[in-house]
């Protein structure tokens, strides 16, 4: 077979797993908002993104030009090498988007494509100039240096842009309507439902106009010369349309609204991010068709004609659309990260997914103190205003049932919709190949700041979240240009032997990553389901073994830490300080599951169980992290490990430990039902006596010298630690069952 028929081939087989793992990504940008407010079931929801898709791909044919030109100067490269990019560029997209639909993260399949291009391009160039022996700075020549920096700014001002006329919108939109805003909007929101759907109008008059392949270039450039005025008189005729429903049916307009607005969002995504899953493949395609015909060797025939405008064809477009459908239905890993978002945007707090970080809490602190000084330089009756339109707390008023409790309500969803198809559609309308991950998760970001959804409790939380995403759209960029950069080079020096293994490599990879996924995805649902069945058979037993695991993992730490103390492993320290933020999360979670418990009948208030284990958890893992994190300072320093008669002092205080957290789980899982071997309070007292006789033998050794002082302070806090966590531990099977 012919080596580029075979690259071809490879291109086009390539191209409908970039088409699987980008959905599964960019599915998030159309999804989370309908999802988030639950506009409607999830099968509804997914009809109608997939029409939009569906839609989109015949809107593509214009921006295709970017993968053929936009990125690198095609005259400058030959028909071999080309070929060679576009491949590199396949595979890295491949390898790229799944890794991160792995861990469920959102990234920006446009910078990706554009960052591959670039790397692709740039390493082609590399070689030619060194072989030539010509300066380097004439790299610059092969790459639309311009075009690349128009891209790579529009999509940085995108996340600027975005954020900002989110959060001001959303103020002011939440501001007239408050979070109870069905009666006013019944009187005014024909208004507000008629400026969303002229936004929607004109965004999908913009995407039609500008590429569409069904549509005439008569009909196209009618459609821009009168675009506003079409746009203003869709603004009246909708306002018209939208008064009638509110005034004389009990339709929802903003379900109405989300949904058309989700349609949209779905054929911006077909329209705009086609190109980064079929436009390699395309331009492969029109390259090989240069090369065919013009019979000149392919190592000298150079790709002036891929300058040249082309006109997609339509049955590809929808092939890869019914592709991007299919795998809207079927990939689970679009899901979790839809899901990773929504948590981020959702209204109540609660177990958080993301750890805080040191620059998250800098950000925190500040937006406190600018808070505080624009209160100070506002008066006290608009800040009651504000705050009275204003309350998260009605949102959880109008919204009791957890279960069917929405992540945000539709005014939110509404707002999200309509800032980010109007950048998309003006972004697309000067065909810059936006990232409508930028825009969707930054508008989603910024509308639920200015939803105070950001509070004291979830705010550095929330904004860690961000960071995370955000810092994971620059490692795209690094990655897609160093990954494509290493794989152009290693199959131009090794061609068809390198690209078989590079194929196989990649679908071993995919292969793999997918069985990860569908474990950990399997692994998460069955204890999700276990936990809700137990919960409604006998919600008591479920807290009470989540508590009888708690104990139990926090005496093997402890185990484990004066094990890695007396034998100086300070890095068993370290990974156990981590593996205790998690064990910290823990007793979070088991707090969370006892609140969405039923009331309890007993005559003591319920909150006060809840507030009692609460406390004992939380000091249980305090004082575990802080011994933690004193051994492994102590080990750190290379300071001198405990000696023979230390560690016969330690095992004995520690054997009497063990005795009574052993003793405190059996009671636990008695429904704690004090049946067990021993009397607590006889043998907390006994271990009390212990701890103050091993304090005291530690101190009479630091005076006698025949121990240092740091090694018997150590020795010491840790005694204090293990008592209070048995301290802690008994008090939770003292408090009675819910």
């Amino acid at each position: 077979m012919d080596f580029y028929l075979f690259i071809l081939i490879v291109l086009f087989a390539t191209a409908i797993a970039d088409l699987i793992v980008g959905v599964s990504n960019d599915a998030v940008n159309f999804l989370n908002t309908a999802i988030g407010s639950k506009a409607a079931s999830r099968r509804t929801i997914m009809i109608i993104a997939s029409l939009g898709v569906l839609a989109g791909t015949t809107f593509s044919s214009g921006i295709m030009e970017v993968a053929r030109k936009g990125i690198f100067n095609p005259e400058f490269y030959t028909f071999h090498e080309v070929m060679i990019i576009f491949l590199a560029v396949m595979i890295t997209d491949i390898l790229l988007l799944d890794l991160y639909n792995t861990f469920a993260l959102p990234t920006s399949t446009t910078v990706s494509i554009v960052f591959e291009l670039v790397g692709g391009a740039t390493a082609i160039a590399v070689i030619n100039v060194w072989a030539d022996g010509r300066p380097f700075e004439l790299i610059f020549d092969y790459i639309n240096t311009s075009n690349v920096l128009v891209i790579i700014s529009s999509i940085g001002l995108s996340i600027v842009f975005a954020f900002f006329f989110g959060f001001v919108i959303q103020f002011f939109t939440r501001l007239l309507f408050s979070f109870d805003y069905e009666r006013l909007f019944r009187k005014i929101g024909a208004l507000y439902a008629g400026a969303a759907m002229a936004v929607t109008s004109y965004f999908i008059l913009v995407k039609g106009a500008k590429g569409s392949t069904l549509l005439s270039g008569e009909a196209g450039a009618w459609l821009l010369e009168n675009l506003f005025s079409v746009v203003a008189v869709s603004f009246i005729i909708w306002v018209i349309i939208w008064q009638i429903i509110l005034s004389f049916t009990k339709i929802n307009v903003l379900k109405v609204i989300v949904l058309v607005g989700t349609f949209s969002l779905a054929l911006a995504f077909a329209a705009n991010d086609l190109v980064n899953f079929v436009g390699a493949p395309l331009g492969a395609l029109t390259s090989y068709q240069i090369g065919m015909s013009a019979g000149v060797d392919s190592f000298t025939l150079t790709m002036e004609g891929l300058a040249q405008p082309v006109q997609a064809n339509t049955l590809i477009l929808l092939f890869a659309g019914a592709v991007m459908v299919a795998t809207l239905w079927l990939s689970s890993k679009s899901r979790s990260v839809t899901q990773t978002e929504i948590n981020l945007a959702r209204q109540n707090t609660g177990i958080e997914r993301f750890d805080s970080i040191g620059i998250a809490r800098s950000m925190v602190r500040i937006g406190i103190a600018t808070g505080d000084l624009l209160k100070q330089v506002t008066p006290e009756a608009l800040q009651q205003v504000v705050r009275r339109r204003m309350n998260p707390a009605t949102f959880d008023a109008l919204h009791e049932n957890a279960q069917d409790k929405p992540a945000f309500d539709l005014l939110r969803a509404a707002v999200n919709l309509m800032v980010a198809s109007a950048l998309i559609s003006f972004g697309t309308s000067l065909k810059l190949p936006l990232s409508t991950t930028f825009v969707t998760f930054m508008v989603a970001m910024s509308t639920s700041l200015a939803d105070r959804a950001w509070g004291r409790e979830s705010a550095v939380y929330r904004v860690t979240g961000v960071l995370t995403v955000i810092g994971g759209w620059f490692f795209t960029a690094f990655l897609a240009f160093t990954a494509c950069f290493t794989i152009a080079t290693l199959i131009y020096f090794g061609e068809l032997p390198v690209i078989i293994a590079l194929l196989i490599l990649g679908f071993y990879f995919y292969f793999k990553t997918g069985v990860l996924h569908r474990n950990r995805e399997e692994k998460r649902q069955a204890e999700e389901k276990a936990f809700y069945e137990a919960l409604d058979a006998d919600p008591e037993a479920v807290v009470n073994d989540e508590l009888s695991t708690f104990s139990s993992k926090s005496k093997d730490f402890v185990d484990k830490a004066v094990a890695a103390l007396q034998k100086n492993k300070r890095k068993r320290l370290k990974k156990l300080l981590k593996q205790i933020e998690e064990f910290q999360d823990d007793g979070q979670r088991i707090v969370a599951d006892m609140i969405i418990l039923p009331d309890s009948e007993q005559e003591k208030p319920e909150m006060m169980h809840i507030a009692n284990e609460a406390g004992s958890l939380r000091v249980i893992s305090t004082c575990l992290r802080a011994m933690v994190q004193e051994f492994y300072d102590y080990i750190n320093n290379n300071h001198q490990v405990p000696d023979a008669d230390d560690n016969q002092l330690i095992e004995q205080l520690m054997e009497e430990f063990s005795k009574i957290i052993t003793s405190q789980i059996e009671v636990i899982n008695n429904d704690r039902q004090n049946n067990g071997s021993d009397d607590p309070e006889a043998s907390l007292q006994s271990f009390r006596k212990s701890v103050y006789k091993f304090s005291k033998a530690q101190l009479k050794r630091v005076k006698s010298n025949s121990s240092e002082i740091r090694r018997g302070l150590l020795l010491t806090h840790m005694a204090a630690y293990l008592l209070t966590i048995a301290e802690e531990t008994v008090e939770l099977s003292k408090i009675e069952t819910l």
